[in-house]
């Protein structure tokens, strides 16, 4: 696997898991960003508005727009995803808590 993909991968699960941590299960793109940043995988925001649009399209969150304002939910099926209750193969799996 080439490193981009791993990072892409990881960035997808980072940001159903926060996500689904997040009271209402909704951020926006800057606070992701940010989010990103703090748990060691680098991001622009263009990087993470690109991945709010692939997990959108395909059902794992849903977004409001407002110009360049994306605020994003998780659905049920995202944070099943962000627990490990479910996988995707383009999705980083969350390893066991321990």
């Amino acid at each position: 696997m080439r490193y981009n993909d791993f990072n892409r991968k990881h960035r997808r699960l980072a940001i159903l898991r926060h996500l689904e941590a997040c009271t209402d299960y909704t951020s926006n793109a800057s606070i992701l960003t940010d989010v990103l940043d703090h748990v060691g995988v680098a991001s622009t925001r263009s990087q993470v508005v690109t991945e709010l649009q692939w997990l959108k399209e395909n059902g794992f969150i849903i977004t409001q727009e407002n110009g360049d304002f994306v605020v994003a939910t998780a659905t049920l099926s995202g944070a099943e995803i962000a627990t490990g209750r479910a996988t995707h193969p383009e999705i980083q799996r969350p390893s066991p808590k321990a």
